[in-house]
């Protein structure tokens, strides 16, 4: 068998382009196995998408989700299929509720008042894993299963190419880790 490879350009920054690329993969009327929703943005400024959302909280999550949800169709007619949340442990350092114990939406798009880098990083990786959970539980009987992971604190990566002291300590820490 010889694999037949072709690149396809998503933005998870806009919707439409979201949009655009699901249309596009339905077009070709292929079979979806595995999705793995991997793309994610660490220690960027605040900024909103063209969508006015906040962009951690849309590049991690919600352009995932949307995504998720549009080739849904497809994946449970490719059945046995996989959606993987490529989440992170830091989800454990965050609420999305309010003091009353009810989701605050303001949380997950913040305002630049209320913005904190490594909060609305935290609280997208959340997300990320209750979709996940979600998703299986009404996907599984359809023969799609999720599953939501952590890729592990010392892998070489970009992520935290907007956050120059994080560069630093993963650089200065990863020999004193243990990698599996």
């Amino acid at each position: 068998h010889k694999a037949k490879v072709e690149a396809m350009t998503l933005d998870l920054a806009s919707l439409q382009s979201v949009q655009h690329f699901a249309e596009a993969f339905k077009s070709k009327k292929v079979p979806l196995h595995i999705l793995i929703c991997n793309a994610a943005v660490f220690g960027a400024p605040w900024c909103l998408t063209e969508d006015g959302l906040e962009s951690t909280f849309q590049v991690n999550h919600l352009g995932h989700f949307y995504l998720v949800q549009l080739l849904k169709d497809v994946l449970c007619q490719s059945s046995p299929a996989r959606v993987v949340m490529v989440s992170s442990e830091s989800h454990r350092f965050t609420e999305i509720k309010d003091s009353s114990g009810k989701l605050d939406f303001n949380l997950l798009s913040p305002s630049k008042k209320e913005y904190w880098a490594m909060l609305a990083y935290n609280r997208s990786k959340l997300c990320n894993i209750l979709f996940s959970n979600e998703l299986n539980r009404r996907l599984s009987p359809h023969g799609v299963m999720s599953n939501s992971v952590h890729p592990g604190n010392m892998i070489y990566s970009s992520i935290h190419r907007n956050w120059w002291v994080y560069t630093l300590l993963f650089t200065l820490a990863r020999p004193f880790t243990k990698s599996m």
